[in-house]
Order: structure tokens, then C-alpha cells, then sequence
């Protein structure tokens, strides 16, 4: 499993010893993604060992795209007995469509999401369900707490797109995002599937 990122631990530590400049510094080399660091989960509350304790346990799926490399990772809840869509996952309101942190991905270089340009970083994904259309948005503010998501973190939204859910038979009882590549493994979809739902976008390389 990957290492999780102690940025906000480093920054604290840094910012006393070195003012705000130096934290500035220190962020910055530790996010510049595209410098060929390696892409990594981000971490808000606890140590690696029990986040994958947790009842969501945190995943990741990794893919690639125009030769870049991505990570989207996620807190993986299950159903338990309980209704899914329309009820846990409320239709008509933003929805972290994961557990714990947001659900973020992570990109090495420029990339289309959803038909959104973005460039090489890190972002979170929200999104408002519906029954017969989700929104999905994304966002630059990604080192926090997934919830709540409310107009300050909205603020931060960076595009929007949307796609049409899909009656799935198999019932997925643990929320599960994975990448389905296309063209030789120069694009593809993300698929999430839970429930008895499945909703899919599409990743292409950016200019």
C-alpha cells in the first residue's frame, strides 16, 4: 500500500522553525506532483495502520492516462443492511461519495476529467445524486475533512460535469471505484459502483 502524506504534520513542524515563507517552501515541494514524486493518499486523522482499521476503509486505484500517472482514493463504506441510493447517499444534495477524508484524485500530469481540464495536482470530487442524473464537481481544496461540504469548500470548485447513472444486477455491498482503461491505456472510465448502481466518467489525456 502506499504512504500516506504527513503534510500537514510537516508544515507545523516547519512553520516554527522557519516562519511562513519556509512552510510555503515546504508545500510546495511536497505537492508538486508533476516534479515525479510519488502520488500518494492524503491522510487526515490517525496513522496508516488504522486507517485500513477503519469501518470505511481507505483505498486507492491507480491508472494512467497519456503516460501519466493518476491515484483516486477513497473511504470505502458498506452497506450493512442499510438503503443506499436515495437514502444514506441523499439525492439532491452534495455528497462526498466515499468515507472520511474527500474523495480526491491525483494526477502526474494534465489530464481531461469528466470532460474538465485540469492540470497536474491533486483535487477532491464531490457530487449530487439523482435518480436519473449525478453532478459531479471538483475541487482544489482536497487536504481536509470530507464533510461538511458547504459554501466555503464550494468556493474552491474548479469544474463541474455530469453522468447518467446505471441499474447494475450484482449488488455491490462496499462502495468501489476502479478505472476500466481504453485505447491501448491512453484513456478510460472511472466506474463507481454500490449498490445496485454504477456510474461511470471519463479520463483522457489533457493538452
Amino acid at each position: 500500500m502506499r504512504r500516506f502524506s504527513t503534510l500537514p504534520v510537516l508544515l507545523i513542524a516547519v512553520a516554527a522553525c522557519g516562519g511562513e515563507e519556509a512552510m510555503n517552501q515546504a508545500a510546495s515541494s511536497e505537492m508538486d506532483v508533476a516534479s515525479g514524486d510519488p502520488l500518494e493518499c492524503y491522510l487526515a486523522r490517525g496513522t496508516m495502520a488504522e486507517a485500513t482499521e477503519r469501518p470505511s476503509p481507505l483505498r486507492e486505484t491507480d491508472f494512467s492516462v497519456g503516460g501519466h500517472d493518476g491515484l483516486l482514493c477513497y473511504g470505502a463504506p458498506s452497506a450493512r443492511g442499510r438503503g443506499i441510493m436515495g437514502e444514506l447517499v441523499v439525492y439532491g444534495q452534495p455528497e462526498r461519495i466515499g468515507a472520511d477524508e474527500p474523495t480526491t484524485i491525483h494526477l502526474s500530469g494534465p489530464a481531461s476529467v469528466g470532460g474538465v481540464d485540469l492540470e497536474a495536482g491533486s483535487y477532491s470530487i464531490y457530487a449530487i445524486p439523482a435518480e436519473d442524473e449525478w453532478q459531479f464537481f471538483i475541487n482544489s481544496n482536497w487536504e481536509r475533512w470530507g464533510v461538511p461540504i458547504d459554501e466555503s469548500v464550494r468556493a474552491s470548485e474548479v469544474g463541474v460535469f455530469s453522468a447518467q447513472p446505471e441499474h447494475i444486477d450484482e449488488f455491490v455491498e462496499t462502495l468501489t471505484y476502479s478505472f476500466v482503461p481504453m485505447a491501448e491505456n491512453t484513456m478510460g472510465d472511472v466506474v463507481l459502483q454500490w449498490e445496485n448502481t454504477q456510474v461511470k466518467f471519463h479520463v483522457h489525456p489533457g493538452a
